[in-house]
């Protein structure tokens, strides 16, 4: 499991591992692995353009002593000093090693309109970002903000220290100008702001560099499953097992008008190893469901009877393509009544949005709302939510009293005095339509397996991204576009490499 932390917490675990060591011994280690990580951008170290952006905090020191290894290794290292003061430290080891200071003070006009500084950065093999580090909070101030600009466009390899700058390192949020980096070299943990968007957009790759903090840091807020974590979780039969110990089912979904929902709910259920999925809908999507999955038992629901003609489930999956009427408002109700876990999706989330009491249950809930769809249960607008992800899941969380599984970018599943976990699998290519569906169904056929919520959630949003890589990826590389059902059939192939490297 991939653990990440707040910067007050890495800043505390460092007071308490300096406290033990000589002086600068943590600054060397990480400068250490930072020059490691420049070395591997380039095909040779010797004769490579190296450019530090050098802020005032610590990572400017990291990155100045990094240079000086570099560059006595025969690289050209340039450090631009925008900072109001520079570690001197770093930056007598520096020019010890033949690297040149070059002094943003005395660059005409500004950053970007300084020719030389402009030509220095493009014709940079690697540029190091060094200016703001886990310190760093709220909007980038000039000339930090003109410098992370000029990243945007350089063609080399943008390696951050410790966390771009401009991503507030404990949350991820930006506000303003960030750096976009290709790769980001922290130390000693992953910080939170580097795996939730927007800030894990702005990161890159992870390279995490141990320094020895490991000992001194407190329980995580934040983790992320690894794929030998999901294995150990997934529900697995036994020589014992029928389909109604391996979890029954319960999905309703789809609608006159939404079919499709339907029949992409019953493929993900179906598709990760529920032992039975009973169906339940108006008669349309019911004859398209036993039509596509003739595993599924099916029913037709009326809204005088609910879901009460369905038989024994030990989970509901209720909304997806669902409609939001007043039909569909008393079949949810029917089945969310019930006292075994249910997840809450799609149309079933506009209905809770109207009628709170969907979701004030006995049993656990799991809900699986994108952005807008959350920013409807609070009141609170979508792009608020989008630029403040981890804040609102937690809030969410301990507001409604479920399990919430946001999904976007990168999905996140948040439950009251838990860490939030962040999912790391996925790709740009799940961003269509129906795809939420699938991962619908996947998470209720684990919870009818007998997952907890979070364990349910976060599982199944692991699956379902590496389902979508394994379905966008090409025989050559690369990947192109995929359809929601493609997530389905790739689904045993997923679990079967996966339990297999565990």
């Amino acid at each position: 499991m991939l653990s990440a932390y707040t910067s007050d917490e890495i800043r505390a675990a460092e007071r308490s591992l300096m406290a033990l060591l000589p002086e600068g011994t943590l600054m060397s280690r990480a400068a250490t692995g930072l020059a490691v990580a420049c070395a591997e951008a380039v095909p040779q170290v010797y004769g490579a353009r190296i450019v530090l952006l050098i802020g005032g905090g610590d990572n400017g020191g990291d990155a100045l002593y990094a240079g000086a290894a570099l560059a006595r290794r025969g690289a050209r290292v340039d450090a631009v000093l925008a900072g109001s003061r520079t570690h001197d430290g770093g930056l007598a080891a520096l020019t010890r090693a033949g690297g040149r200071p070059v002094d943003l003070r005395e660059a005409a006009g500004g950053p970007e309109s300084d020719p030389a500084l402009r030509g220095l950065i493009e014709r940079a093999d690697v540029l190091v970002d060094g200016l703001t580090g886990i310190g760093g909070a709220g909007a980038l101030r000039e000339p930090y903000a003109a410098l992370a600009r000029l990243t945007a466009t350089a063609p080399g390899v943008v390696i951050a220290v410790d966390v771009p700058s401009g991503v507030d390192a404990s949350t991820g949020e930006v506000e303003g100008d960030a750096v976009q980096a290709h790769l980001t070299v922290t130390f000693g943990a992953a910080k939170a702001g580097l795996l939730v968007d927007p800030g894990a957009g702005r990161t890159g790759s992870l390279r995490v560099v141990d320094i020895g903090l490991r000992p001194h840091l407190p329980a995580p807020g934040v983790t992320a499953l690894t794929g030998p974590d999901v294995a150990a979780l997934l529900p697995r039969p036994g020589a014992e097992s029928n389909k109604y110990r391996r979890g029954v089912i319960g999905v309703l979904a789809g609608s006159d008008r939404f079919t499709g929902a339907a029949v992409l709910t019953v493929a993900g259920a179906v598709r990760a190893g529920a032992g039975l999925v009973r169906f339940a809908s108006a008669e349309e999507p019911v004859r398209q469901v036993r039509a596509r999955w003739p595993e599924a038992v099916t029913t037709v629901v009326t809204p005088e009877r609910g879901v009460q003609d369905v038989g024994r489930v030990q989970a509901w999956v209720v909304g997806p393509g669902l409609g939001t009427g007043d039909d569909a408002h008393a079949v949810a109700a029917s089945a969310l009544a019930l006292d075994v876990p249910a997840l809450v999706d799609a149309d079933g989330l506009t209905l809770a949005a109207r009628d709170r009491s969907l979701l004030r249950r006995s049993a656990p809930t799991v809900i699986t709302p994108h952005t807008g769809e959350l920013g409807r249960l609070l009141g609170v607008d979508a792009d608020e939510i989008e630029a403040r992800r981890l804040y609102f899941a937690r809030r969410a969380a301990a507001e409604l009293g479920v399990t919430v599984l946001l999904k976007g970018s990168t999905t996140l599943v948040a439950e009251e005095g838990r860490p939030v976990l962040v999912n790391v699998t996925g790709t740009p290519w799940l961003a269509t339509g129906g795809t939420g569906d699938v991962l619908a169904g996947i998470a209720g056929a684990f919870l009818a397996g007998g997952l907890s919520p979070r364990d349910a959630a976060s599982c199944a949003a692991h699956l379902h991204g590496l389902a979508g890589r394994a379905a966008a990826a090409g025989p050559q590389g690369g990947e192109a576009p995929i359809a929601a059902l493609d997530i389905a059939r790739e689904l045993p192939g997923v679990i079967r490499s996966l339990v297999a490297d565990a």
